[in-house]
């Protein structure tokens, strides 16, 4: 899950954060590094759908428990989905 706006600098900027309901100093960091990673390769990438578009986001996500049981595949999958719908918006 995750929030977008239009980002008013030059730079697509992603911040990541965990819920409580994430137990455990070890298992917030690993969650934390999946969606970094996740969001570094389809969000930020130079194939990303957003950079074609030239449209500059502000993304907070938010890793939930689900983000350290599903597939790094599947959480690649989702965050390919997600560029393309905030590519299809006009800000």
């Amino acid at each position: 899950m995750g929030f977008a706006v239009p980002a008013a600098s030059n730079d697509t900027r992603i911040g990541v954060t965990v819920s409580r309901t994430v137990k455990g100093a070890a298992s917030r960091n690993k969650a934390r590094r999946r969606l970094r990673e996740v969001a570094r390769t389809n969000l930020l990438g130079p194939d990303s759908p957003l950079s074609q578009v030239g449209i500059r986001y502000d993304v907070v996500l938010i890793a939930r428990p689900a983000a350290l049981e599903v597939s790094f595949a599947e959480l690649r999958a989702e965050a390919s989905q997600a560029a393309l719908r905030l590519a299809k918006t006009k800000p």
